[in-house]
């Protein structure tokens, strides 16, 4: 199914502009968001093929079916509680039949985890986006060897270090385990024997054993730091798929206001927790926002430094559950009223 055939069908109980233009947040360049609901067609409903999501291939354009969107306004999703409170002249259409769902009906204090916590979720994601930004990492993975010490004096010394004070060559040295000593190697050294070297190549992700002569005598002791090397390779892996998969037109936003962090996530992550303390002091929310949009546009505008917002992301979350603690908001909501509502939607909508 198709978005043209939603509408061709007359399926749709509702259409709106959403995200930035209904928070009245946008700018010249903003996207036009459209989120609309839908009503299966009664011959697919009973039958096996069942749709959930229809949207564009950019997901610019998302229409839920009815069900799924009941289902998510149960778990208070931020993106499906918005729906209800789209401002007016965000409105495309509305059929009367979408009047029946009331935010009342559904807002509870898991609004606290899904507004608040997505929010902190995105502070998280903001810390890991300012340490890669503030440490870029090179394209070239390090080798294995630069995670190798051998032992010296009362200290270590860099495994690469020793080898080119020794003018050794890896590939002439060899190592066999130390009992009972996880990561420590006896090292030899020997350029006519067949060592296998300390690793078999540059992109070896481990060292290499050898066979040594009983004769042969140990050079030295040498650790290798496996698990730094792993978390390391991780962190490189990472690294690169962000760096590949970005999106570019942000990331050079971020890097124009230079203070590395990603505004326009930020300024999401302080609205979400603006609208989270709305919600357990008056019950409801405002999706358009205007007695913090000149704090939410600065932010965007990276006009605060990042250790700043994430201190008054901190203070905001300590207000926000001790906000919640003297909420009159339901603990669940009510599933029974939620399943009235569909099946009284659906059974009007059939006729």
């Amino acid at each position: 199914m198709t978005i043209l055939e939603l509408k061709n069908q007359n399926l749709l109980l509702f259409e709106a502009v959403s995200g930035s233009h209904a928070y009245g947040l946008q700018h010249k360049d903003s996207d036009v968001d459209l989120r609309g609901v839908f009503v299966m067609p009664k011959v697919q409903f009973y039958g096996l093929a069942q749709t959930g999501q229809v949207s564009d291939e950019r997901n610019d354009e998302v229409y839920y079916e009815l069900k799924k969107f009941v289902d998510m306004l149960v778990k208070n999703k931020p993106n499906f509680l918005e729906v209800l409170r789209t401002p007016a002249d965000c409105i495309r259409y509305q059929s009367p039949l979408f009047e029946k769902l009331k935010l009342e009906d559904f807002l509870t204090k898991q609004a606290k985890s899904t507004f608040a916590g997505y929010a902190v979720s995105q502070i998280k994601k903001a810390r890991g986006l300012n340490k890669k930004i503030v440490n870029p990492m090179s394209e070239q993975r390090k080798s294995v060897l630069e995670f190798c010490y051998i032992q010296h004096a009362q200290g270590s010394l860099p495994l690469l270090q020793f080898l080119e004070k020794n003018n050794f060559r890896h590939e002439d040295c060899g190592l066999v385990n130390v009992a009972h000593m996880k990561g420590i190697f006896a090292l030899f050294h020997n350029p006519k024997l067949n060592y296998q070297g300390i690793i078999k190549g540059e992109k070896s992700n481990d060292i290499c054993l050898s066979s040594i002569p009983k004769k042969e005598q140990p050079i030295g002791v040498m650790y290798f730091n496996k698990d730094g090397y792993s978390v390391y390779c991780k962190e490189h892996t990472q690294y690169w798929e962000w760096v590949n998969k970005r999106n570019q037109a942000r990331y050079q936003s971020t890097m124009n206001h230079g203070k590395n962090y990603d505004a326009k996530n930020m300024m999401h992550t302080f609205r979400l927790l603006h609208m989270a303390e709305e919600i357990a002091q008056t019950g409801t929310f405002q999706v358009r926002r205007t007695k913090d949009r000149d704090f939410l546009w600065k932010v965007r505008m990276g006009e605060f430094q990042y250790d700043d917002l994430v201190k008054m992301a901190e203070e905001k979350i300590i207000a926000i559950n001790e906000a919640f603690e003297k909420c009159t908001l339901p603990e669940a909501p009510n599933l029974e009223k939620a399943n009235e509502v569909l099946v009284e939607i659906r059974e009007a909508f059939y006729k």
